[in-house]
């Protein structure tokens, strides 16, 4: 097992997400005021997540789980940023895309890091 720089960027971008949303939870984020806004930064903070962790995070088995995860959060932050007027609805979705995003964050560093996917303890090359 191995964390590089990508692993500790990811983390910190899946970080920057689920500090202000636990904030927008409890009424006290200054700048996200709406699931629409939580949404938009979600969307922007999980690609670049994405993008930062690489297409090495996303193969195998359970790299096709993490990418399932990653595309599921991606079209439930789309569907909040559309849907964000409509009460509780949007703010079931937004609860399932931040969980999704997590999920995809734990399975892609769990694969990156080679915890996961692996056959017998071997490392995959």
């Amino acid at each position: 097992m191995k964390i590089g720089w990508r692993d500790v960027v990811a983390t910190l971008l899946v970080a920057a997400i689920v500090v202000p949303y636990i904030g927008y939870l409890v009424h006290g984020m200054p700048f996200i005021q709406d699931p629409r806004g939580m949404a938009a930064t979600g969307l922007v903070l999980g690609l670049a997540a994405a993008a930062v962790v690489g297409r090495e995070a996303f193969r195998g088995t359970w790299g096709a789980v993490a990418a399932f995860f990653a595309v599921t959060s991606g079209a439930l932050g789309a569907v909040t940023f559309v849907r964000a007027e409509e009460g509780a609805l949007s703010e079931g979705l937004l609860a399932a895309f931040v969980v999704a995003v997590v999920v995809a964050w734990a399975l892609a560093e769990l694969v990156r890091t080679r915890l996961i996917g692996t056959s017998a303890g071997h490392s995959a090359r």
